[in-house]
């Protein structure tokens, strides 16, 4: 068994595959309209889905924003440089929401962004 996919809903597709491509450096995987259910989905992720995990975008035509709730936390990415990565994102656009630094009371060095639609991204610094 494996991990196939994460999925959560976007009221802006073409903005949201903007912020995985350009600001995290994801692959556009594929990408579906269907028009009978009224909705799109996007797979985006770093590598082949038949061995990598992905982001499963889905936009139901017409909703525009949602509620996140309280249940969902945070996708987590491991890059190389978090501090680096910041800077990157900031110049590209999107939001740091915590600068890179230590985690309290570790070591780990990591970061936290948020995408278009308001979901938290942590950045986790590869260990050396």
């Amino acid at each position: 068994m494996r991990l196939l996919h994460t999925m959560i809903r976007t009221g802006n597709l073409e903005r949201s595959i903007e912020f995985y491509t350009n600001v995290l450096g994801m692959k556009l995987l594929r990408q579906k309209d269907y028009p009978e259910g009224k909705f799109t989905l996007a797979f985006l992720g770093y590598g082949d889905e038949s061995k990598e995990t992905a982001i499963e975008l889905t936009y139901n035509w017409g909703v525009e924003k949602y509620e996140l709730g309280t249940g969902f936390g945070h996708l987590a990415i491991e890059v190389p440089d978090a501090y680096a990565f910041c800077e990157e994102v900031k110049k590209n656009g999107g939001q740091v929401i915590r600068e890179a630094g230590p985690m309290t009371g570790s070591t780990t060095v990591l970061a936290f962004i948020r995408d278009p639609d308001g979901y938290s991204i942590e950045l986790i610094q590869k260990k050396a």
